[in-house]
């Protein structure tokens, strides 16, 4: 069944306005009509059964029928990516949705390779992803920011996974397993690395766990989506049981 991200809120036998972009998707693309079913979620009120009521050249109109599933968030994890080329930063933000990641913040450091980016454009991509994969709600995508700043106003109490492949940092696994903490975050430089002061900064906090991802150096999206699963597998909701 097609699923839609809505902004408005859900509840039986209210009437939503798609978008017109949705509404060209589900009428001229997937070539729904009448009477057809839509799953709708806002991030906020769970996952809901809706029914394509009306269809005109107007637009169309959805009601909601009934509740399918509660609303649930994933674990309070943010990915920190250092800005890098549109294609690749594309790709990192549609797998950290899939991945589960909560928020997503983008970072400039001494060395990125690149200093703005359409931040409308990828939460488009993150709702298309989670769309497609039946997350209950959209991960938050922040505007760009130095990594001085960002460092400068982060809560203590949010573990740092930084992944350092310049130093003598742990496997993902030893590392974070057993850690604790309830909040994380992992960080991701560009792909030409941190600098000096850059690493020696983050060393030196007590709530950075250095990693490494292997031994082999890995582009930025490779690096973003290994320890985003890798987190995951440790500590993350992976390890929970399925509800039958």
């Amino acid at each position: 069944m097609i699923r839609l991200f809505v902004p408005n809120p859900l509840a039986a036998g209210a009437d939503i306005a798609p978008s017109p972009e949705q509404t060209r998707y589900l009428t001229g693309v997937m070539r729904r009509a009448v009477g057809d079913q839509i799953t709708l979620f806002n991030g906020a009120d769970g996952e809901w059964r809706a029914v394509l009521a009306e269809v005109s050249k107007r637009g169309c109109v959805l009601r909601v029928e009934a509740q399918l599933r509660e609303q649930a968030i994933g674990p309070d994890l943010d990915l920190v990516i250092a800005l890098v080329k549109r294609g690749r930063l594309e790709t990192i933000v549609e797998k950290a949705t899939e991945l589960g990641a909560r928020r997503i913040r983008l970072a400039i450091t001494r060395f990125t390779n690149a200093d703005h980016t359409n931040v409308e454009r990828l939460r488009a991509i993150a709702i298309e992803a989670a769309e497609q994969t039946g997350r209950l709600d959209v991960p938050q995508i922040v505007a760009p920011e130095k990594l001085d700043r960002l460092l400068d106003d982060w809560a203590p109490d949010r573990r740092l996974m930084f992944c350092d492949e310049a130093g003598d940092a742990r496997p993902v696994l030893e590392a974070v397993t057993g850690a604790g903490g309830s909040s994380w975050a992992v960080l991701i430089g560009p792909e030409g690395g941190f600098s000096a002061e850059e690493r020696e900064r983050l060393r030196a906090q007590a709530y950075v766990t250095p990693v490494t991802l292997g031994p082999r150096i890995l582009r930025a999206d490779t690096a973003a989506i290994s320890a985003l699963t890798l987190w995951q597998a440790a500590i993350g909701d992976w390890r929970e049981l399925a509800t039958p």
